[in-house]
């Protein structure tokens, strides 16, 4: 069974909520609020507004992540990937959008930009410790059971 929550939300754009594709999705499909379209060059970065302001619960973080479809087709990602959403923030939710193809793209108003998915977490409190307890992988790092 899916678990649901209610988070509050202030819609400033034109575009619908954010909203599931479909009933097994785990990110919502969130739109620019854009006036005109705008074009993205390669490499280059920009905030896409969203016109979205949340209110996220306490222990909740909303992490914003690229859209495989827009990645895949025209190499349109998330420059900090996944994004966080602070439970404390209360500013327009900005998509951090970057081209990493060689030929501009153009983005238009209410297009699917990026997605969002609510995370648990919990803050920690360091124990410091002189040694580790041992485990099958130890230090083993990047790469090391091969291919």
């Amino acid at each position: 069974m899916i678990q649901t929550m209610t988070i509050q939300i202030i819609n400033k754009s034109n575009n619908p909520l954010p909203q599931y594709a479909t009933a097994g999705s785990a990110g919502l499909d969130v739109r620019a609020f854009l006036g005109n379209e705008v074009e993205l060059k390669p490499l280059e970065r920009m905030m896409i507004p969203t016109g979205l302001y949340l209110a996220i619960p306490e222990g909740y973080e909303v992490q914003v992540r690229p859209r495989s479809g827009l990645a895949i087709k025209h190499g349109i990602t998330l420059v900090n990937s996944p994004g966080t959403i602070d439970a404390d923030y209360r500013g327009e939710l900005g998509i951090l959008a970057i081209n990493l193809s060689n030929t501009p793209y153009k983005i238009q108003p209410g297009e699917r930009i990026a997605q969002l998915v609510v995370a648990r977490y919990a803050h920690i409190q360091w124990e410091e410790v002189e040694t580790l307890d041992e485990t099958a992988r130890g230090s083993g790092g990047f790469g090391h059971t091969g291919k």
